[in-house]
This record gives structure tokens, sequence and C-alpha cells, in this order.
């Protein structure tokens, strides 16, 4: 299968080398040159500059790893040429050419995973069983919080100029880590309405915001809120779940989900596989998304998984600017 790769900074690279540990060595990428890290690893593989140029290799699948604010202008040509999509999350930073991406597939044929890797987590899958199994009850209310020191993310550069940290490529803690979001949705529902404060308190001296607390109303009646930070260190990034029948709580740090079930009154622990690390997570998602492009499988995250979580960023956002909530 040829793979093209559009985008090399950290999450690109990582990409490729998944790839090439999967056995795939059919890889081309499209580069403009503006990633930061040394080119040592890309030797010998196929550049081109072009868009268009790396589309007439005719790749059967694109993986869409450049910044956010970018990512439609690879994705739109790539999904009109049939290609199949593994685009980073979020979509993109606004809801405008979201309809063409759309249309492109559907009249293409071809098909999407968007990218976020919490899915295939050992951990929440286990949540999302146990959830939709309602051997605790009915869920009441959720909480997830992560937090995480921005300058540490990519040491090799200046933190500032990185794309999670610019207004015009699409960054800021609410996009950036939206997670959260999508993996909250994936296990509670729609949500029916949020409100949300942000803020730049952390002293970054970024033109985005780097704290955000956001408060969800799903259409179950489930309340949950959401705290992201460009600041927190040591970093955390944990989810509770609370049900009428006990609680869910899952640690990113270990990857362990433990559970409380109130009729026995014990708690139980589900360990992520031994040696398992966050790549695993990108590893998973790999495999799948190459089994998507063969028609093997349905994406585990579609497009229409991706436009909901950016349209409650996107509403987060909004909640923060003109201060109201925000119904869906």
């Amino acid at each position: 299968m040829k793979i093209l790769i559009a985008g090399l900074g950290s999450i690109g690279r990582r990409h490729l080398r998944n790839l090439r540990a999967l056995g795939e060595t059919d890889i081309l990428l499209y580069r403009t040159h503006q990633a930061t890290l040394p080119d040592e690893e890309l030797a010998g593989l196929p550049v081109e500059n072009d868009l268009q140029r790396a589309l007439n290799h005719r790749p059967e699948a694109v993986i869409v790893a450049n910044p956010t604010a970018l990512h439609l202008d690879v994705a739109i040509p790539a999904a009109q040429a049939g290609c199949s999509l593994l685009m980073e999350k979020p979509l993109s930073h606004n809801l405008e050419r979201i309809g063409e991406l759309a249309e492109a597939l559907r009249t293409s044929g071809a098909r999407a995973l968007v990218g976020f890797q919490f899915r295939f987590h050992p951990g929440l899958r286990k949540a999302a069983e146990i959830l939709a199994s309602e051997r605790l009850g009915k869920p009441v209310s959720a909480r997830a919080r992560w937090g995480e020191y921005l300058p540490a993310w990519h040491p090799w550069e200046d933190y500032r100029n990185g794309y999670s940290a610019r207004a015009d490529l699409g960054g800021g803690v609410v996009l950036t880590l939206s997670h959260p979001l999508d993996y909250l949705r994936w296990l509670l529902g729609e949500v029916e309405a949020l409100w949300a404060f942000t803020g730049r308190r952390g002293g970054l001296g970024i033109e985005v915001e780097d704290t955000a607390e956001i408060g969800l109303r799903f259409l179950s009646g489930v309340l949950a809120s959401v705290h992201l930070d460009y600041v927190q260190r040591p970093p955390r990034h944990d989810l509770e779940i609370v049900c009428t029948g006990g609680t869910l709580r899952w640690d990113n740090a270990d990857g362990t989900l433990r559970v409380f079930e109130a009729a026995s009154g014990d708690w139980e622990q589900y360990t992520p596989p031994e040696g398992f690390e966050r790549n695993d997570l990108f590893l998973e998602e790999m495999r799948h998304f190459l089994a998507l492009a063969r028609g093997e499988v349905e994406p585990a995250c579609t497009l229409e998984d991706g436009i909901q979580a950016l349209k409650l960023a996107l509403a987060a956002l909004k909640s923060a600017s003109e201060g109201r909530l925000i119904e869906l």
C-alpha cells in the first residue's frame, strides 16, 4: 500500500516510525520544510513539496499530520483523489470547510479515521464496556482533567513557535487537548449544552488560552466537567465517572482503570498489558487505519465523531468569549 504522510513534525514522525514497525515500506512524504526536527530518519524516502505532485503518485492512504489550521488544505484534495484519510485531531480550527471534506469523501467513496488515539486505550475501552453493560447503573456525573506543561512537549524547539501556541495555526489548549471532549462523548453520549471559562494565567507568553474549565450537560442528563491546561507539573490526565451503583476511575499515568461496585463494596482493577506504553495507542490506531484503508473494518472514530468533537471545542471557545451558555 502506498502511503503519503503530510506533515513531518513530531506526530508525523511517530506515524512514520509506526508504519515502518508494521512492515510498511511504500511511503511518500509531502512537506513544506517547516518542521524543526532533524531529517536523518527521513533519508531515502521520496519527498514532494507540491501536494498535487504528491497525489499524482496515487497513494491509497494519506496521513494528515500538518498543523490544525492546514489540515483541510491536504485532506480535501486527498479525499477527492479517493485516498483513505487518517486525520490528526482536531479536524480543523473552524467549521468553514468541513462540509466540503464530507462531500469529497461521499463523492469519491473514500474513508476517514479521526486520530483520537485514546479510543484505543484498553482502560477506556473497558470503561466503555462497563458503562454499556449498566453493571454500575446509570452515569450521573464525570470529571476529566488534563494538565501538561507546554514547554516540555517539544524541548528541541521554542514552544512559542509551535502550532499549539499559535492562533493562526489552530492552537490553544481547548483545540489541542480536545481528547476528553471526544472520549466523554464516546462514553456518555451527545452533549446538550456547555459553558466554559478560559484564560492565560500560566506566564507562558503565548497568544492563545493556556487554561480552560468546561461544563457539559448531556442529553441523558449526565453532568460533566473538563479541566485543561498547559501549565501543570507534573502532568496529570485522569477521568472519574460516578454512577448510581459505583464509580469508575481511570489514570493515564499508569493506564489503570479502577472500578468500585457499590453492591459488593469492592474495588476491581484493570491494568494494561505488561509493557504497555503510550506509543501502543498510536500503533493500534495505525493497525486499525491500515485495515480501514484495505476495506476490512469500519472507522473506530468517524468523520462525524471528529465533527462533533470540533463543535464542542468551538462551542467552549464561544462560551468563554461571549460569557454565556451554548445550546447545542
